[in-house]
């Protein structure tokens, strides 16, 4: 199973922006798609962003286009997630996840099958 790791989470206030960065060793992300899932307080985790590594699609959740961004560093195999305009509303902590999920099943959780730990972040109005 495929390890994540993810950095670049905190506490910052609204309209302030912080940048994710999720990266694995010894794996190739090539044939994969690789995204981004929150989980608010109280709430169940919920679909963000995801990248097709090879082909490049990307979606985002209503609730933060315009605002977020995810791409990848081939070279680095790592991908990342640049959040501007932050809100209260984006606290929550955020999870990379890695999988193979058809590009119509892109937001469903089941179909990514390594996960990041987590990172927290935390918006201050």
């Amino acid at each position: 199973q495929v390890q994540l790791v993810e950095s670049g989470g905190g506490s910052v206030q609204a309209g302030d922006s912080l940048r994710l960065s999720c990266s694995a060793s010894g794996h190739s992300f090539g044939g994969y798609a690789v995204g981004w899932f929150r989980q608010a307080p109280g709430k169940e985790r919920e679909f963000v962003a995801v990248i097709r590594w090879s082909g490049g699609n990307i979606d985002y959740a209503d609730s933060v286009k315009g605002r977020f961004t995810i791409s990848k560093e081939t070279a680095k195999n790592t991908f990342y997630l640049q959040m501007n305009s932050l809100q209260p509303e984006d606290t929550a902590v955020y999870y990379c996840a890695t999988g193979r999920p058809a590009w119509g099943s892109r937001s469903l959780q089941s179909l990514y099958y390594s996960w990041g730990q987590g990172t927290q972040v935390t918006v201050s109005s």
